[in-house]
């Protein structure tokens, strides 16, 4: 078995993967950037290592960076996490290279899933129909024109390299082809590092059905379970369920024997997804993920295994530790992924600190989070504050424990998306099963969020650092010193409660507005930031005439791109900001005259 292992990744994934290798008697070292010096990760390792910058291109997604830290910790193996380099081919070689256990499927296996073009080949060569769509990446806007001439729309330009929704972009028309192209390639290229994208044909209702599968070293593979995520906005995943339900047992069966056959067919190793949307009692072939899933968790419920662990002994060389026939299913197990995002303004980002964390617990109840009472969020990551977990006998009693924990659920000082768990858990569609991916975003009443939505309450703020009167605490800080982290107890004054770090590079800002609006100031053509981000793109030309609701400014935030859009209409006679610029909540874009 491996004895230290460096995770190259942040947040709850980086914690979750630290504990188990503190259950297993394995060290654990974290990598972290300017921004996370004192993140939760990095307070769990047993050691850290500074990788520098602030962006995730700079830190996260800075491979000589990453393996100078393996150098330095002398770590024997490397568990990616999800996102960043977890479907990285080069990375995984890299480590390898380098002597060093990658805790993930070969770099070939990779190569042929990790990129979803070439995943979509191998499902055909194993006889397992996929949806319709392209096998080479595109190049031009006019591709996704034709392809929707042949096929008709709507459209789904994806990230080739990707996952998780990230740089997938919904064409309904010609028209939006080349805005959405250029959306789709920024995206992919900000969170996975390649702007490469493939189309495929958009289905009208399906539900997102998706199969856990592990092989090791010996050409044994099995499927776990499979999962239910069709609950998503923006293509990203709010709430998973295993088993997913209302699905015949001879088509399950058949799903995950076709998610094996097409792992065993690319020569795969270690934990792994295939994707399926399931529709009129049809599945096809979306994609494979190549690493632990965000949602492995409700399998490892339902299950009674611990993937991370798995995943640790395969990649020591180990045969797996059960088998196909030996896997015993019980009980249901929901996962709702807590976001920092405001749902009442559809899902808009929400950076800040946690002025305040009280999380459920009781009976099957389980959380995994990323970040602690105190911590921010910034803007340049994933806005995943942690995965709230339970399990319950049967379905209808797994939907009433999340319910109870979700009301249980205490978080100030940010947005989260709490209030959109507690409806949509509590809606007809979803105790029914009659829910699609496409159903929180187009058949959801989304003004029924802000009845679940609680008044933060305000912090006692204790007296300032250097007052006088203020007392002599004993605090933990931590320190750094030639690049590896320490942490140093001492004595020093309480300390004000700490406010949101922005990470902004030094740079001009455009003045504040003097209402604070958000996304523009109640119809007075005023368009302020409603969060702190970097602008991509302006939209329109000073002098331009607009319409109310007309998109006028990209911002990107959490790996996200949000449109600002004119709250009147008129002509534009100011625009205060352009590509690049870093802004914060409340800054003026643009004025509507």
């Amino acid at each position: 078995m491996l004895s230290k292992i460096l995770i190259a990744n942040r947040g709850e994934i980086a914690i979750r993967v630290m504990r188990t290798c503190r259950e297993l008697g394995i060290a654990s070292v974290a990598v972290y950037s300017e921004l996370d010096r004192d993140a939760a990760h990095v307070r769990y390792a047993d050691e850290a290592y500074a990788l520098g910058g602030q962006t995730a291109a700079e830190s996260y997604l800075n491979i000589e960076a990453i393996l100078d830290a393996i150098r330095k910790s002398g770590a024997d193996g490397v568990h990616p996490g999800y996102g960043f380099f977890s479907e990285n081919a080069d990375f995984a070689r890299a480590v390898t290279n380098a002597g060093v256990a990658w805790i993930g499927p070969p770099p070939e296996a990779i190569e042929v899933m990790g990129d979803k073009i070439s995943s979509r080949l191998a499902a055909q060569r194993a006889d397992v129909v996929s949806v319709p769509g392209t096998t080479t990446p595109i190049t031009d806007a006019s591709e996704i024109v034709a392809f929707g001439e042949e096929h008709g729309y709507p459209i789904a330009i994806k990230a080739a390299y990707g996952g998780g929704g990230r740089g997938m972009k919904v064409v309904e028309r010609a028209d939006d082809a080349q805005s959405a192209f250029d959306s789709a390639k920024r995206e992919a290229q900000a969170y996975f590092g390649r702007p490469e994208c493939y189309l495929e044909r958009y289905l009208t209702r399906p539900r997102h059905v998706e199969l856990q599968i592990f092989c090791d070293t010996q050409g044994n593979g099995a499927f776990l379970s499979d999962r239910d995520c069709s609950t998503q906005r923006r293509h990203q995943k709010l709430i998973e369920e295993a088993p997913a339900p209302s699905i015949p047992d001879d088509t399950r069966r058949a799903m995950g024997d076709a998610a094996v056959k097409v792992a065993l067919a690319c020569g795969y190793v270690n934990a792994g997804t295939v994707e399926m949307l399931f529709q009129d009692g049809e599945f096809f072939f979306l994609e494979m993920n190549t690493r632990l899933q965000v949602e492995h968790c409700v399998t490892e419920e339902i299950t009674g295994l611990d993937l991370v662990a798995e995943q640790l002994r395969v990649a020591s060389g180990e045969p797996l530790s059960f088998s196909q026939d030996s896997i015993e299913r019980r009980g249901h197990s929901i996962e709702c992924r807590i976001n920092a995002e405001d749902p009442t303004k559809n899902f808009l980002p929400s950076p800040g600190t946690i002025s305040r964390l009280r999380v459920p617990s009781g009976p099957g109840v389980r959380w995994d989070g990323g970040y602690d009472e105190g911590d921010a969020i910034s803007q340049y990551y994933d806005n995943l504050v942690g995965k709230l977990i339970v399990w319950a006998p049967d379905r209808d009693r797994a939907i009433d424990r999340m319910v109870r924990a979700l009301s249980e659920f205490e978080v100030t000082g940010i947005k989260t998306t709490i209030p959109a768990h507690l409806t949509l858990l509590q809606t007809p569609a979803f105790r029914e099963v009659t829910h699609s991916t496409k159903w929180v975003e187009e058949e959801v009443d989304q003004s029924q969020f802000a009845a679940h939505t609680r008044d933060a309450t305000a912090l006692k703020v204790p007296p300032a650092e250097g007052d006088p009167a203020a007392p002599l605490v004993e605090q933990t800080v931590p320190v750094e010193v030639d690049g590896r982290r320490y942490r140093v107890t001492v004595w020093l004054p309480e300390a004000p409660a700490r406010t949101a770090s922005s990470g902004a590079r030094p740079r001009s800002r455009p003045k504040p507005a003097v209402t604070g609006g958000s996304g523009g100031s109640g119809g007075s053509g005023t368009v302020t930031a409603p969060m702190q981000g970097t602008i991509v793109k302006v939209l329109v030309e000073l002098g331009a005439e607009v319409v109310l609701g007309e998109a006028l400014v990209v911002l990107e935030a959490m790996k996200m791109e949000n449109h600002i859009n004119a709250e009147t209409s008129g002509t534009v006679k100011e625009i205060r900001v352009s590509a690049g610029d870093s802004v914060g909540t409340g800054d003026v874009l643009a004025v509507i005259e």
